[in-house]
């Protein structure tokens, strides 16, 4: 019989017991070895758990705290109702919604018994507001509003209370105010913001806006004024009885804003107008080289040309008018009063000369048709002209035919329907006036989902050329410091663990070397080659666990003195993230992976110390006899 064959094995948790007898036999050198191994093993559970709780706290403020996912415009610009749907659209985006000028958005604020007034920045909120509902506020609906805790503080005030607001501005020279009361639904944790500020629906923020811009608020009985659009041109066609000199036409361009002066003919006159230029008149264009010529360079040519009996017509070529049911061709804006008419022989046309006041839209809203034979012209045709929202309808009311190949309008109206095109305008039926709709928004406030995406929202919304301010270096330092740590505890963990595995391999391997006789005589008892290398094996687990077990007793020993040091700047944490904050702290899942490197490594360690056992030849116990 052979060394190595197997006379009778025995059971697997004899060579167990067997291990463990010899661990207890020898108890100062295993515990010796096992509070090595847990010297090593203890500081880097600290270690660990001291970078997942210091970065779990600091990356809790920054996810917890809307303010790190807020971007805000560097600069004031137009926005328009599509760029806002466009991007609160994007799933990356938590929260989006416009803002107004900083000089609209003060409004005043009391209690509803007090005098004093406090001014405090209106700031719109909407759906899903992160700073108002992270901060232990609620969404304000109809007739409430959201407090600062610092505005709280000023007014005095708590939840449930209710405010007078009130909007202030000056009109024709007068002061006015607009005053609405509202309910403080809640306030805001302090963290929110140190500033005193108020916080309402956006459609109460836009009647704020409105009222200070002069424009009455119906729904709040705030009176005030329609936004009327003004009317702009391209060009103004003079006529003048006599020629003008090099110099007057010079001084025409001196603080009117126009730049551009043209001699044109007869013929050209009457392509442009459908009208026959008088014998022995001059006509000249005066234009300018990009935008819009408004009324007052209207009236600064006219001061100027005062005394010469020039006849302005101020025209647009930018609108497009069409006239249903048939297309009448040219279309010309004419306003004349009945002496310019004279001048320029023709009929006076009924709505007169040129008027500043464009709100009587019953005077805009006329036709002269060109000629039709044999085509009866309707009292009421509909009239379509594209605009910067789109195609825009009104009717025009026929009162008479022109005495000339084209239709001819007020000069108002293709003034109004010029600055549509470069302004919503609409058409209100009930009233019939042309509204002044508003351009768009100054401002936004918007929020990532989360802290990850703050980068990526910032880099495509300069690409876009809005320049933004976000907290994306503060999220950066958070993201260096946790890789910081990472490869702190990586480089200390693999020391720990090459001395551990050092002092492991050279226990076992001097055990053995020590326990030849011991082993070989087991060997004689029956033990085969496969239990003598697992009884090294053995030893190392069961150390291993030991000393990982002492490890966590002295981690959780040291991780709640820690804790406890910073507990008060820890109760501010956990206050603003809802939940406990430590600041060294280990998931469960980390204590069982580092159980199970622990058993990886004892493995590992053993197996050299188990091959060495499988050498012993059981003649040398009979020689050592």
């Amino acid at each position: 019989m052979k060394g190595g064959d197997r006379i009778g094995s025995p059971a697997p948790a004899t060579v167990v017991r067997l291990a463990l007898a010899d661990l207890r036999h020898e108890w100062i050198l295993t515990l010796c070895l096992v509070l090595a191994i847990a010297a090593v093993i203890s500081p880097l559970l600290i270690l660990m758990g001291l970078k997942h709780g210091t970065v779990e706290t600091l990356r809790c403020s920054l996810v917890q705290d809307p303010v790190y996912r807020e971007i805000r415009p560097a600069e004031t610009r137009g926005y328009d109702p599509a760029w806002f749907n466009r991007w609160g659209a994007r799933t990356d985006v938590g929260f989006l919604t416009p803002t107004i000028l900083p000089a609209s958005s003060i409004i005043g604020a009391s209690r509803l018994e007090a005098a004093s007034v406090q001014y405090l920045d209106l700031i719109p909120t909407g759906a899903n507001d992160p700073l108002i509902l992270e901060n232990g506020g609620r969404l304000p609906g109809a007739g409430e509003v959201v407090l600062t805790q610092a505005a709280a503080e000023v007014l005095g005030v708590k939840a449930g209370d209710g405010l007078a607001l009130r909007a202030t501005r000056n009109r024709g020279g007068q002061p006015e105010e607009g005053l609405t009361r509202v309910r403080v639904v809640s306030i805001l944790a302090q963290r929110a913001s140190m500033l005193a500020r108020l916080y309402a629906p956006l459609g109460f923020v836009l009647d704020v806006e409105n009222y200070k811009e002069g424009l009455a608020v119906p729904e709040l009985g705030w009176t005030g004024g329609t936004p009327i659009p003004y009317a702009s041109y391209d060009g103004i066609l003079v006529v003048v009885p006599a020629s003008l000199t090099p110099v007057k036409r010079a001084g025409l361009a001196i603080e009117t804003g126009l730049t551009g002066s043209e001699v044109i003919s007869g013929e050209t006159f009457r392509a442009r107008t459908g009208l026959t230029l008088p014998a022995g008149v001059s006509a000249y264009d005066l234009s300018l080289q990009s935008g819009s010529i408004q009324m007052a360079s209207y009236r600064a040519v006219k001061q100027k040309l005062r005394g010469t009996g020039a006849i302005l017509l101020p025209y647009a070529t930018h609108p497009s008018l069409e006239l249903a049911p048939s297309n009448p061709g040219l279309v010309f804006g004419l306003s004349v009063s009945a002496d310019e008419a004279r001048q320029l022989g023709i009929p006076a046309p009924p709505w007169g000369g040129l008027q500043d006041a464009l709100d009587h839209s019953e005077r805009l809203r006329q036709v002269l048709l060109a000629p039709a034979p044999a085509v009866a012209a309707p009292a009421m045709i509909e009239a379509i002209s594209n605009g910067a929202n789109g195609k825009l309808r009104f009717p025009l009311a026929v009162v008479g035919q022109s005495q000339s190949d084209v239709t001819l309008v007020p000069a108002e109206l293709l003034g109004v329907l010029r600055t549509g095109a470069d302004r919503p305008i609409s058409y209100d039926p009930a009233d019939g006036r042309f509204v002044l709709a508003r351009t768009g928004f100054q401002g936004f406030r918007l929020y990532a989902k989360t802290i990850e995406e703050v980068a990526g929202l910032e880099f495509d919304l300069r690409r876009e050329g809005v320049d933004v301010i976000t907290q994306g270096q503060a999220i950066e330092r958070i993201r260096i410091l946790d890789r910081g740590l990472t490869s702190v505890f990586w480089m200390v963990a693999m020391v720990g663990i090459a001395g551990g595995f050092a002092a492991l391999i050279a226990s076992l391997y001097a055990a053995v070397q020590r326990k030849r006789r011991d082993l070989g005589v087991m060997r004689l008892l029956g033990l085969a080659r496969l239990d003598v290398f697992r009884f090294p094996i053995y030893q190392g687990v069961a150390m291993a666990a030991l000393s990982l077990l002492l490890a966590i007793i002295g981690y959780f020993t040291l991780a709640g003195a820690i804790n406890q040091v910073f507990s008060a700047d820890l109760a501010v944490a956990s206050q603003a993230c809802r939940t406990e904050q430590r600041i060294c702290a280990l998931p469960y899942s980390y204590l069982a992976i580092a159980f199970l490197a622990t058993v990886g490594v004892a493995l590992v360690s053993s197996l050299f110390a188990a091959w060495k056992t499988t050498r012993i030849d059981p003649a040398e116990a009979l020689r050592e006899e």
